[in-house]
């Protein structure tokens, strides 16, 4: 029984947009969870050598003074207080180390001068790396 005889047949039509729309929701899903890993690394086996370590370790020159300005070049006290001394002190300290550290340990309570005496001296033997030694306030 064919009840639609005058008519002729509809072309049936596929919606796209809606396919479209599911697709999207896919790929962005699948964007969004997937991980990725580097390939791109490079793989590298660095070569090695028989090298000799560095050896020689930095010359420090220690020098305290106390809070009565008494002076001392790696233990040894220095007798008199004078910049020459203190000059001759450093330079038999130095030795023939290159670019030895003066660390100064001074008192708190020294005098400021003593301690200028000291930077003189280690400038006049040609020693140009100068530190402070200090300690923490809660020590």
């Amino acid at each position: 029984m064919n009840f639609r005889r005058g008519r002729g047949h509809e072309d049936l039509e596929i919606n796209l947009v809606p396919l479209i729309d599911v697709l999207l929701v896919i790929i962005i899903f699948l964007v969004v969870s997937a991980t990725f890993s580097r390939i791109n690394e490079l793989q590298i086996n660095l070569p090695t050598a028989d090298a000799n370590q560095q050896q020689e370790k930095p010359l420090v020159i220690n020098v305290g003074i106390d809070a009565n300005g008494k002076t001392s070049v790696n233990n040894a006290d220095v007798p008199e207080r004078t910049v020459e001394n203190l000059t001759l002190a450093l330079r038999k300290a130095a030795g023939n180390g290159k670019e030895p550290t003066v660390i100064i340990s001074a008192d708190a309570q020294t005098t400021h001068q003593s301690v200028i005496n000291v930077m003189e001296a280690a400038r006049q033997a040609g020693l140009t790396h100068v530190t402070f030694a200090t300690q923490s306030a809660g020590s």
